[in-house]
Formats: C-alpha cells, structure tokens, sequence
C-alpha cells in the first residue's frame, strides 16, 4: 500500500524535528522508528514503508492538548495500556489530520515530559 506524499512529508518532518531535540537519537525496537532522549522513548514514529498506516504516538500530560489530539480523525489513546499515562496515537494521512507544525508542538510536548532538565535549559537557550 502506498503512503500518500503529503503524508510521507508531513511524517519525515516530523521525524526531522524529534531527531534534531538536543539529545534525541533514532532507535528501531519493534521494527519500528522511535526517538528518544536519555534512553525514554519520547514519540513513537512507526514505521515509513506503508506496511501499517502512519501516524505519531507522544506522551501528552497537558490536558488541553492532550483532549485536542484526541480530536483529530482517527488519533486514540495509544495500546498497549500506554493511553492511560497520556499516550496518544495521531494518524497523518487522514483527510483533516493535524498539520507538521501542530504534530511538532506535540512532540516538542512528548520530549519536555521525558527528557532531563538540563537538555530542556538547552532547548529553551535555542
């Protein structure tokens, strides 16, 4: 099945953005990409090559944000029994899906909850 191209660009910019957090790295538990800081994942990426539907899965703790994820089309508190700690699973290809900008704010939120104060001193030094 082929990953529509907004879709692809939208999910490589936001892989871009986690990756470029201070201290992030890319790992493939699973078979999967996700990024993470100080060994703790901070957003699930899932996979490029169409095998499942793209999306993004972050740790939302903030309320407001993480009831407007849940709004958009398809998103749903993440497996596993992660949706309970404020994980949540954001598709992209759907029609109406959040834009790269919103899904990075997401992510920046994911990565301030797991990473350690002082990388999050260097992110707010940017």
């Amino acid at each position: 099945m082929a990953v529509p191209r907004n879709a692809l660009k939208k999910w490589e910019k936001v892989r871009e953005f986690a990756l470029g957090l201070p201290g992030a790295a890319e790992e493939f538990p699973w078979g999967e990409s996700v990024a993470k800081v100080n060994k703790k994942v901070f957003v699930f990426l899932g996979v490029s090559d169409g095998s499942y539907p793209m999306g993004v899965t972050v740790k939302l703790k903030d309320g407001t944000s993480h009831a407007h994820a849940l709004t958009a089309p398809g998103a749903e508190p993440a497996g596993y029994g992660l949706g309970r700690s404020g994980w949540v699973r954001i598709p992209v290809e759907p029609q109406g899906a959040p834009a790269a900008e919103l899904l990075c704010d997401w992510v920046e939120e994911s990565y301030r909850v797991v990473a350690p104060k002082r990388l999050i001193a260097e992110l707010d030094a940017r």
